[in-house]
C-alpha cells in the first residue's frame, strides 16, 4: 500500500508539473489575447477628439487646436511614445506596418474578429495624413516641440507645451518623410480597397502626389525640420523612395513605379545594401522582400535579373537573422532576442520578426527555399525565428516578464509614459502642471495608475536584464513604431495555431486600458573638470527655445568615472536648479540627488548623463559622497 501511495503521489506531482508547464506555455502562445491588446495601445496614443467608441476610458480629448496657429487643422493622428509630439516619420512607418498586416494577414485578422480594429487603427493615422497634405507639394511633418515637450511631465489633456507645426514644401524638402507617408497611404489604400473603395482611391491619390513631391524635391526631412533631429534623425531618403515606389506598384499595378525601383536599384542602394535591421529609419530589407514577391510569383518579366539582385539582399537579411549568413549575422542576447541597439531594442526585434513571417509566406507560396551561405533553409525556419521573438516578447525570457503591458501575469508597471503615469483627468480633475507632474508622478515608485494595455516597451539589454523603472526610458518607453509590427506578427501566429492550445482562447477587451542614429548636439560650453576623487562632470547646452518672454536651455551633464574602481551609491549636490531634472532621483534631502537604482554603480570608464531645463545659467553640480 505504501508503494502504491508513493506512486500515486508521484503521478499526481508529475501531472501538476505538466499542467503548470502547459498553462505557462499557453500563456506564452496566446497570440489572440496579445493581438487584442495591441489595438488598445493605439487608442491610448490618439490625439484629437476621441470617438464615442473609445475603449481606453482614462484618455480624453487633446490637441484640438493643433495647426490652427499656422492656419491648418492638424487635429488627430497619434502621439509618438511616452510624449505628446506627433512625429511624422515613425507615425507613417507604424501605419505602413498596420496596413501591411491588413493586406497580407486579412484572413487571420478576420478569423480573430480584429479586421475592423485594424482598419480603425490605420484610419486614425491616414485621416491625419490627409489633413497634413493640403497641397501636392506640402506636407506638415510634425506637431509639437520635442525639446520643450520632453521636459514636461503632464497629461495630454493638460498640455501647456508648444504645439508648433512644422511643414515640408518645395523649399524645405523631406524625401524620407514624404516617401514614407506615400508608402503608408499606398499600403492603406490596399487595406481599405475591399471595404471602402472610395476612401481607398482617395488615399491612393494622396500617395501618388506625395511620391512625386518626395522624388522631385529631394532632401532630408531633418534638415527642414531641425527640431526632429534629436529624436528621429534620418540616415537617408533613398530607401524611402524605393519603399514608396514598391508599395505604389503593388497598390496600382502601374509599371512606372516598378521601373522606378529597377532603374534606381543600384544608385539608391536597393540591390547594394545588405541589412541586418529593419526599422522606421531603415527600409531596405522591407523593400527587398516586398520586391522579391514579384519574382517569386513569376512576374519579373524584363526585370527578372534586377529582381534577383533584390532577392539576394532579402536573403542576406533573412540568413543573418537565422545566423546562417557565413558569419555576418545578427547579435542575439543569451535568451535569444535579436539585439540591435541599447535604446528601445524591441522595436527592431518586432519589425524583423514580422518581416521574416511575411517572407516565409512568400517563399512558401512559391514552394521556394531560402538560399543562405550556410546552406538551403526551409521557409518554416523563418517563421520559427519570428515565433521565438514573439514568445520572448510575451514572457518566454529569463525575467519571466511580458514586455507587452497588460499581457500575462507579469509585465512592466512603471512605464515611461505621461498619460499612464498620472491619474486620469476623470479621476483627478485638477490641472497637473509640467513640474508638478515630475514631482508628484514621474518620480514615484508605485505602479502606474493607468495600465496602458498593448504597449511594447523598449525591452531588456544585451544580457536580458530589464529594470522596471519609469526613469529608465531606454527600456521602459513604448513607441508606435515598435508596437505596430506586432499586429501582423500576432495575427500570423494566431492564425497558424488555430485548433491547438497555442491559438489561445481570449475575451476581447471590454472597458468597466533613435535611428537608430542618435543625434548628439555639439556642446557649447564646458565647465572646468571637477572631481570628487576621480569623478568628472562635463556640462553642455544642447538646445534652447523661447516660451513667453523667457529663453529656456536644455542642459546635459555627463558623469564619468575616471578611476580604476567601480563607484556606487553616488550622491550629488545640485544648487541653483529652478527647472525639472531628468535622469536623477531626489533623496529627500535638500539639493541632494542620486542615480536611479538600475544605474547605481558606475564601472571604471563608464559614463552616465542627466539633463535639466531652466532659464538662465547652469546649476552647480558637485559630489557629496559615494562608495
Amino acid at each position: 500500500m505504501r508503494k502504491f501511495g508513493g506512486s500515486l503521489f508521484g503521478v499526481s506531482l508529475l501531472l501538476t508539473v505538466l499542467l503548470a508547464a502547459a498553462t505557462a506555455a499557453a500563456e506564452y502562445y496566446n497570440y489572440g489575447n496579445a493581438l487584442d491588446k495591441t489595438f488598445l495601445f493605439f487608442e491610448a496614443q490618439r490625439s484629437g477628439k476621441l470617438p464615442a467608441a473609445q475603449r481606453v476610458k482614462w484618455r480624453s480629448h487633446s490637441g484640438l487646436k493643433d495647426g490652427l496657429a499656422q492656419g491648418v487643422s492638424l487635429e488627430g493622428g497619434y502621439y509618438d511614445a511616452g510624449d505628446h509630439v506627433k512625429f511624422g516619420l515613425p507615425m507613417a512607418f507604424a501605419v505602413t506596418m498596420l496596413s501591411w498586416a491588413a493586406v497580407d494577414n486579412r484572413k487571420e485578422l478576420s478569423s480573430s474578429n480584429q479586421m475592423q480594429q485594424t482598419l480603425w487603427s490605420i484610419r486614425w493615422g491616414t485621416d491625419y495624413f490627409i489633413k497634413a497634405h493640403p497641397q501636392p507639394n506640402v506636407l506638415w511633418g510634425q506637431v509639437g516641440d520635442g525639446e520643450s515637450d520632453h521636459y514636461c511631465w503632464e497629461r495630454p489633456e493638460d498640455m501647456t507645451t508648444s504645439r508648433t507645426a512644422y511643414k515640408l514644401d518645395q523649399y524645405h524638402p523631406g524625401s524620407d518623410l514624404a516617401g514614407e507617408t506615400a508608402a503608408a497611404l499606398a499600403a492603406a489604400s490596399l487595406a481599405f480597397k475591399p471595404f471602402n473603395s472610395s476612401y481607398s482611391a482617395l488615399l491612393l491619390t494622396h500617395a501618388k502626389e506625395l511620391f512625386s513631391f518626395a522624388d522631385k524635391y529631394r532632401g532630408l526631412y531633418t534638415d527642414s525640420i531641425p527640431n526632429a533631429k534629436a529624436f528621429y534623425m534620418s540616415s537617408g531618403y533613398s530607401d524611402e523612395l524605393l519603399w514608396a515606389a514598391a508599395w505604389l506598384h503593388r497598390a496600382t499595378g502601374d509599371q512606372y513605379y516598378l521601373k522606378y525601383a529597377m532603374d534606381n536599384s543600384g544608385y539608391m542602394g536597393g540591390t547594394g545594401w545588405g541589412m541586418k535591421e529593419f526599422s522606421w529609419d531603415n527600409k531596405y530589407a522591407g523593400v527587398q522582400i516586398l520586391l522579391s514577391k514579384i519574382l517569386l510569383e513569376g512576374k519579373g518579366g524584363v526585370y527578372t535579373s534586377t529582381l534577383k539582385q533584390y532577392q539576394t539582399k532579402a536573403d542576406y537579411f533573412a540568413c543573418a537573422c537565422l545566423k546562417k549568413n557565413g558569419g555576418y549575422n545578427i547579435q542575439t542576447t543569451p535568451g535569444g532576442l535579436m539585439y540591435v541597439r541599447e535604446w528601445n531594442n524591441l522595436q527592431y526585434a518586432s519589425a524583423a520578426a514580422y518581416l521574416l513571417a511575411v517572407y516565409s509566406d512568400y517563399l512558401s507560396a512559391a514552394n521556394a527555399k531560402l538560399n543562405c551561405p550556410d546552406g538551403l533553409v526551409q521557409p518554416q525556419a523563418l517563421l520559427d525565428f519570428a515565433r521565438s521573438q514573439a514568445d520572448y516578447i510575451l514572457g518566454k525570457n529569463r525575467q519571466g516578464m511580458s514586455y507587452v503591458v497588460g499581457y500575462g501575469p507579469k509585465y512592466p508597471i512603471r512605464v515611461h509614459h505621461r498619460g499612464a503615469s498620472i491619474p486620469s483627468i476623470f479621476v483627478q480633475r485638477s490641472f497637473v502642471s509640467c513640474v508638478q507632474g515630475f514631482d508628484s508622478w514621474y518620480r514615484r515608485s508605485q505602479a502606474d495608475p493607468n495600465v496602458i494595455y498593448g504597449a511594447l516597451v523598449g525591452g531588456p539589454d544585451e544580457n536580458d536584464n530589464y529594470s522596471d523603472d519609469r526613469s529608465n526610458y531606454e527600456q521602459s518607453e513604448p513607441t508606435l513604431s515598435g508596437t505596430a509590427p506586432l499586429v501582423g506578427l500576432f495575427a500570423k501566429l494566431y492564425g497558424g495555431n488555430l485548433g491547438s492550445y497555442g491559438g489561445g482562447s481570449y475575451k476581447p477587451y471590454v472597458t468597466t486600458k533613435p535611428p537608430v542614429i542618435s543625434y548628439k548636439a555639439t556642446p557649447t560650453t564646458y565647465s572646468p573638470k571637477q572631481s570628487g576623487a576621480q569623478i568628472e562632470f562635463l556640462h553642455s547646452i544642447t538646445a534652447n527655445w523661447i516660451a513667453g518672454n523667457t529663453r529656456y536651455y536644455r542642459h546635459k551633464v555627463i558623469i564619468k568615472n575616471n578611476s580604476q574602481k567601480p563607484i556606487s551609491d553616488l550622491k550629488l549636490k545640485i544648487e541653483d536648479l529652478s527647472g525639472p531634472i531628468w535622469g536623477l532621483n531626489p533623496t529627500g534631502q535638500k539639493y541632494t540627488y542620486q542615480l536611479p537604482q538600475w544605474q547605481n554603480t558606475l564601472r571604471p570608464g563608464q559614463a552616465y548623463d542627466f539633463v535639466y531645463v531652466q532659464g538662465g545659467p547652469q546649476a552647480k553640480v558637485s559630489v557629496l559622497s559615494y562608495n
